[in-house]
């Protein structure tokens, strides 16, 4: 498992070599934004920056033929960035917005991305079922809610010995704040890993936080409640 930063020099080689499928993936994200509005940046170095980069800067954490889940996957980060370099990952993307999973089942087409699978729908009520509960070796999400918010979306979904991976602005007190929801929820063993984006794109963090126990079946809540009244 991935216990240092990101080495951004050998990520920005990767992105090189899958060049001709990044660029695909930067002209679908133009021209479906103008329609969906997936994305405020679009100028190109500041998503190389700020969406590629920082989407591969978890890329670490991922065993090889991991099972993995997103959380409101949006546009598609950091989803798609990682199956781009890291073809063995068998993805499930879970999305509620109906254009945002038309554009991202358009980008699994259009890339040719095998083992990916979008489903329109929400993840407190998707962790509640059989064909998804505890099913993934890791569960990742960005730019989705707070974390005591957010970890109450994606424990559920993770299998005992897998984990939760979050990419969040540096912030240490946020991750102070939601250990006793890890702990509620069936967490181990967690922890954080600061970066800064290269050139000055800005300071980021990866929480995670590893499945000890199966999480108690009244949760997540629904009906908003993970919002509205996070766990303390």
């Amino acid at each position: 498992m991935q216990a240092e930063g990101p080495n951004f020099d050998a990520l920005l080689r990767r992105i090189e070599e899958k060049k001709e499928a990044f660029d695909a993936f930067y002209a679908l994200l133009l021209a479906y934004n103008a329609r969906f509005n997936l994305t405020a940046v679009t100028e190109r170095e500041e998503v190389l920056h700020k969406h590629f980069l920082d989407s591969l800067a978890g890329e670490g954490f991922l065993k090889k033929n991991a099972v993995c889940a997103e959380v409101g996957s949006g546009a598609g980060f950091p989803s798609i960035p990682l199956k781009l370099v890291r073809e063995d990952l068998k993805l499930t993307l879970i999305e509620s917005t109906g254009k945002k999973c038309e554009f991202l089942r358009t980008a699994v087409r259009d890339l040719g991305l095998g083992d990916v699978e979008v489903v329109c729908g929400r993840a407190e009520e998707l962790a509640r079922q059989e064909t998804y509960r505890e099913r993934y070796d890791v569960c990742f999400a960005r730019a989705v809610a707070r974390l005591n918010t957010l970890s109450e979306y994606c424990l559920p979904l993770v299998k005992k010995g897998g984990m939760l991976l979050a990419y969040k602005s540096d912030s240490e007190e946020e991750y102070r704040e939601v250990l006793p929801a890890f702990e509620i929820l069936g967490g181990g063993r967690s922890g954080f890993v600061r970066y800064d984006l290269p050139d000055g794109y800005g300071a980021r963090m990866l929480i995670y936080c590893e499945k000890k126990a199966s999480t108690p079946q009244k949760f997540p809540r629904g009906r908003g409640l993970e919002r509205r009244s996070p766990l303390k």
